[in-house]
């Protein structure tokens, strides 16, 4: 078969086999560069501070709509209802942040009780006795609205901590009403000047939370092409292959046939020549 495979018009189909399979791999990955793609921008409203109230309601479920909201708030810290959330990361640093209690003012009672709290991350220490009280009095709050995180049981915490910001487990641990979400302060400011972590420096680093990117969409629709170009080019060779293959395999009938002609002639009678008539002398 392969001779029958270098015969010219075949290496010159093969060449074009070739061709048409690369041109079929370039088609598969323009549509694999385009089946994700990255999603219209969209406006950034995350960064223009709303009120808290208009944005998170306590008591409801917290929507994606709200996630990485800058809201403003006005109410004062409760100084007695702070925990430390270890294993938290700051620039590569393993420590913990400083949450405390937020008595939101005119904030809607849940359930008939007051004094709705919202938990607030203050900032992050790279040692538990680093955290100090919050600010007394007064405060405009002004940071990044973030969603609660899930509870996680640990056996091996100090006096003051918890695992994760997980408000539900705030709320049974202050025993107050709260909103379903927390903030990441980049402001508080008292009547004595802005108090936050961000202003004051000190032991207690401020918090640098991005807004989360985008998300860039997959296109099926594209991913399915591009293996369909895949599929052609696989067949381009392959139809080659079967081409040269039926030629190869027409030349040994062609030469079986011969062979049997040649052995049909060999074993047919030869002429006996002109008869002998007469009898002997």
């Amino acid at each position: 078969m392969l001779r029958t495979a270098l015969k010219p018009q075949w290496i010159a189909a093969l060449v074009g086999a070739l061709l048409v399979s690369w041109v079929f791999v370039l088609l598969s990955q323009w549509q694999f560069s385009r089946s994700v793609s990255e999603a219209p921008p969209a406006v950034r409203t995350t960064e223009e501070v709303r009120p808290l109230a208009e944005v998170l309601r306590p008591g409801e479920f917290f929507p994606a709509s709200a996630a990485d909201q800058m809201v403003s708030a006005e109410g004062s810290f409760d100084p007695a209802r702070q925990v430390l959330v270890r294993d938290r990361l700051q620039d590569g640093r393993k420590g913990w942040w400083v949450v405390a209690a937020f008595a939101v003012d005119g904030a809607p009672s849940v359930g008939g009780e007051a004094g709705t709290v919202i938990p607030v991350a203050r900032g992050w220490v790279a040692a538990p006795e680093d955290a100090g009280p919050p600010p007394s009095g007064p405060v405009e709050l002004t940071g990044r609205l973030l969603p609660s995180e899930a509870p996680e049981a640990a056996s091996d915490l100090a006096a003051g901590e918890v695992a994760t910001l997980s408000v539900a487990q705030l709320i049974n641990l202050w025993d107050v009403p709260s909103y379903p979400g927390f903030v990441a302060a980049t402001s508080e400011v008292t009547p004595d000047g802005d108090a936050s972590a961000a202003a004051r420096g000190g032991p207690v680093e401020a918090l640098t939370i991005e807004p989360q990117p985008l998300e860039q969409p997959v296109n099926w629709l594209n991913i399915f092409y591009a293996v369909e170009w895949v599929v052609f080019a696989g067949f381009s060779v392959f139809l080659w292959w079967r081409l040269v293959r039926d030629d190869y395999e027409r030349t040994q009938d062609a030469l079986a046939d011969a062979a049997d002609d040649a052995a049909t002639d060999t074993a047919r009678p030869g002429d006996a020549g002109p008869a002998r008539t007469g009898g002997t002398p």
